[in-house]
């Protein structure tokens, strides 16, 4: 294609008239190269997804956030016609598979699956290598799991009331169990303690079988656990219960308070699972995971499953899990200061 020249003989208007259609030209041509650089990703986000999805659950397998995973692992590859593979990279309190999440391509194949400690650790530990708020998207939060206080049988308080009248006459005399420093059982001890102005010692473990041992052993008296680590040891008579840590009941535990029935203002610990995508990841890749949780969690046989495990369905917006994640992290960074909460 020849392309006109100016000629400085040529006159005034002619060349008005040759330059406007040069910068024409190139105006158009700059816009059809944009198209052309923008079709690839365009295309490949509208065949999204052509290949096996990469679910990261940052725990052992074995573990409640791997079993709630695998729960709505086959109905989420039916829906998206793509298998859905779990990954399990476990390490210092979920952070090292996270951190590799945090670090992966913003293009839908690679996804986090986790629980609320997500929002806990940056206000407890003192190295984190990813921003929990910047450096992902959020999808869905799936479900919602309780923390439970349980007393051996032969501790003398019968409710929640009983016991904080207790630890107020008895200030740092008695002793609590949770299933390791900074995890939502933890929380749901410090939390309590500010809530009410008492004071209990607490005794970290390492994981919820070794502490659920104790207490049966009456070792210590309490511990706060996740509710399915409780469930068999409550209905059989071994532990005793005294309040569920969610704003709702649990329908795992009907007929235990939470403990803001039992008198405790402004408390909820929700031990939540949640799903999360790096951050860049299309919106349009984000909304249609959200969806395809959405639609599993809501299936009889998923939602029955998920409640053997102590869980709720949920299956929320984007919008709505951004939300509870900006909430969790102010608050939890508050509680921390306030109890003095570190981990190395």
């Amino acid at each position: 294609m020849s392309i006109p020249m100016l000629s400085s003989r040529g006159s005034s208007r002619g060349g008005k008239t040759i330059f406007g259609a040069w910068r024409q030209l190139t105006m158009t041509a700059a816009v059809a190269a944009g198209l052309v650089a923008a079709a690839p990703a365009v295309k490949a986000e509208a065949d999204w997804p052509d290949k096996p999805i990469r679910m990261v659950v940052p725990y052992p397998p074995g573990g409640g956030t791997d079993v709630v995973a695998r729960i709505i692992q086959e109905d989420l590859s039916n829906q998206l016609g793509q298998i859905v593979v779990i990954e399990n990279r476990g390490g210092a309190a979920g952070m090292i598979g996270t951190e590799a999440v945090s670090r992966a391509n913003p293009d839908g194949y690679t996804v986090l699956f986790t629980l609320s400690s997500h929002t806990i650790n940056p206000a407890i530990y003192k190295k984190v290598n990813f921003d929990t708020a910047k450096d992902f998207a959020p999808v869905s939060l799936v479900a919602s799991l309780p923390q439970i206080l349980v007393a051996n049988p032969k501790f003398q308080v019968n409710t929640l009331g009983e016991l904080l009248e207790q630890a107020k006459a008895k200030p740092g005399q008695i002793f609590y169990g949770s299933v390791g420093n900074g995890s939502p059982s933890h929380i749901a001890g410090e939390l309590l303690g500010l809530r009410t102005g008492t004071r209990m010692q607490h005794i970290p473990y390492r994981g919820g079988g070794p502490a659920v041992n104790d207490v049966l052993g009456n070792q210590i008296p309490l511990l706060w656990v996740s509710a399915p680590a409780a469930a068999g040891f409550v209905k059989d008579g071994r532990l005793k219960p005294l309040a569920v840590s969610t704003k709702k009941r649990s329908p795992m535990f009907p007929d235990v308070p939470t403990v803001e029935e039992a008198g405790v203002p402004d408390f909820e610990v929700d031990s939540w699972y949640a799903m999360f995508v790096p951050r860049d990841t299309p919106q349009p890749i984000i909304d249609q995971l959200a969806k395809a949780v959405a639609s599993a969690v809501q299936k009889p046989e998923v939602k029955e499953k998920l409640l053997a495990q102590g869980a709720v369905a949920v299956g929320s917006t984007p919008q709505q899990l951004d939300q509870i994640v900006n909430s969790e992290l102010t608050k939890w960074a508050s509680l921390a200061k306030e109890a003095n909460i570190q981990v190395d």
